[in-house]
């Protein structure tokens, strides 16, 4: 049931995704304009995220009735199929953003979709499928849910569950997104729509992220007043700048509890760039080009923390081990499950990206 107040007024608040997960959404690729040689390569990789999850919590995929056999013969017995309607499969963005209350009670909140951009820069024309993802979720969750009365991906947001906020100025105020909102009414809306008390503003994303800089491919908030930052030390790498000016933000300010915020510091791989393969394997539209030699925006901060474990993207074989080395180190009582993940980020995303956690 869609309701008519917010979860502030309802006492309802986004918790961390290091707080116990019941659940986890993926919904299945097949758009042959983002995922190369008719998604087949990127399917192979979705089941295997899929079913490294389901080793540890219930999973859920949602799949076009067209693809339902294809994904049920790829997929663990366990993990449940869900036919519904999409137009990309970046569960993380289109999937509802469940909160909860102090009783343990859940409902999902559904953002405005509007393709990473709308009529701006949006990555493809038609998103009315994707933009009603949310609430057909929290019908299968049997939960009620709030419609956001503004443009937002669960991408461009990452919280303490203790009421503080992270996300990029690049990508909130971009001008595809709520060009009519300023920041101070959008700090109000989040306020409004997911229970925090501060928002920590870092000035961009990712390099080269088609996603106007979503917070989740920049850094992953891994416990109370501490995350894990995107870093190189390579000065001719434009990653350097912003890297530096997201660390530079988060050492200036606190969080709403008053605390100094931690900074583990993890390499970003390669760089890494299209095949002439991979980028000659996806079909040609408007919004979402891909070019041989062209730069991926890799992160191996785009991990999800699912009930002390840690699904992490390997992405390349000089930093691989040096990633599960800082994140073990970092996080002692998670055990780091690497899965090779680049069929995904070549569709512009990660594991985070493809995945929504539901609270217990």
């Amino acid at each position: 049931m869609k309701l008519d107040t917010t979860p502030k007024q309802d006492g309802f608040y986004f918790p961390a995704e290091y707080e116990p997960v019941r659940e986890v959404w993926l919904a299945w690729p097949e758009r042959r304009d983002n995922w190369r040689a008719s998604a087949k390569p990127a399917q192979q990789t979705f089941a295997n995220v899929a079913n490294a999850i389901a080793d540890v919590v219930s999973v859920s995929v949602a799949v076009s009735s067209s693809q339902y056999e294809t994904a049920r013969s790829m997929l663990h017995p366990s993990v449940k199929l869900v036919e519904m309607a999409f137009n990309d499969s970046w569960m993380r963005d289109i999937g509802p953003t469940v909160v909860v209350n102090s009783s343990g009670q859940r409902r999902g909140v559904s953002w405005k979709f509007n393709a990473w951009g709308g009529e701006f820069n949006g990555l493809y024309e038609d998103w009315s499928d994707d933009d009603k993802v949310a609430a057909s979720v929290c019908d299968v969750l049997g939960i009620d849910h709030y419609r956001a009365p503004f443009v937002l991906e669960g991408g461009a947001i990452h919280t303490d569950g203790d009421g503080t906020l992270y996300t990029t100025e690049e990508c909130l105020l971009s001008p595809g997104r709520n060009p009519e909102l300023s920041k101070q009414q959008i700090e109000a809306l989040l306020a409004e729509y997911l229970g925090i008390e501060k928002v920590v503003w870092l000035p961009n994303g990712l390099s080269n992220d088609e996603t106007d800089g979503h917070v989740d491919n920049l850094l992953h908030v891994v416990a109370p007043a501490k995350v894990v930052l995107s870093w190189t030390d390579d000065p001719f790498d434009p990653q350097f700048k912003l890297s530096r000016e997201a660390h530079a933000a988060l050492s200036e300010q606190t969080d709403a509890q008053g605390r100094s915020i931690e900074i583990v510091k993890i390499p970003v791989p390669g760089p890494l760039y299209y095949s002439q393969e991979e980028a000659n394997g996806i079909e040609s539209s408007d919004g979402m080009n891909r070019h041989e030699g062209e730069r991926l925006s890799a992160s191996y901060a785009n991990f999800l923390m699912v009930n002390e474990h840690i699904f992490l993207p390997l992405l390349d074989d000089q930093y691989d081990d040096i990633a599960i080395e800082i994140l073990t180190k970092a996080l002692p009582n998670y055990q780091v499950v690497g899965i090779p993940t680049r069929e995904v980020l070549l569709g512009g995303g990660n594991i985070h990206c493809i995945t929504q956690q539901i609270p217990a």
